[in-house]
């Protein structure tokens, strides 16, 4: 699997899915199809590697939702992701919080309970850092990234600061 298309294609399908979501008569299940669709006509992708980067759009969206306060701002952001946000580029970051966001709103209005996301060795993430469940390593991206197994003891489960 080339994870460098896949990094592009997590990329790729925020973005769809923010100009899906700017349109408010869209969920956040419904601007995710459209993206996958958008995905899936460029032709790069196996049916697979569009699931597996939807699943880990998904994930990182949805715990954001979660995890950030109801005012989430670049402090907060910052604070989630334990790095500096201006380091990130301003389409990714006001992507990110506008999506987050209005997934929050749905998940609340459907009454969804927040769980503990764990995060494993070789799954696509968006930027942030992440403890080894094992060791208490942090690993910090700042950009969409792999997952490595953990530097220090070599485990492959990781959870979101």
């Amino acid at each position: 699997m080339n994870k460098n298309k896949l990094i592009d294609a997590y990329l790729d399908l925020m973005a769809h899915i923010y100009e899906a979501m700017d349109d408010t008569l869209h969920s956040f299940t419904d601007a995710m199809t459209v993206g996958k669709d958008k995905i899936a006509q460029q032709g790069h992708l196996t049916h697979e590697e569009i699931q597996h980067v939807s699943a880990a759009v998904q994930r990182d969206i949805e715990h954001a939702a979660h995890a950030l306060p109801e005012q989430a701002n670049h402090n907060s952001l910052a604070e989630w992701f334990k790095f500096d946000v201006e380091l990130i580029e301003n389409f990714a970051l006001d992507a990110f919080l506008s999506i987050a966001d209005k997934t929050r709103l749905e998940l609340a209005r459907l009454g969804h309970i927040a769980q503990k996301h764990s995060y494993q060795a070789g799954e696509i993430t968006g930027p942030g850092t992440f403890i080894c469940d094992a060791c208490g390593k942090e690993i910090a991206f700042k950009t969409p990234s792999e997952i490595p197994e953990c530097p220090q003891c070599h485990a492959h489960t990781f959870v979101r600061m």
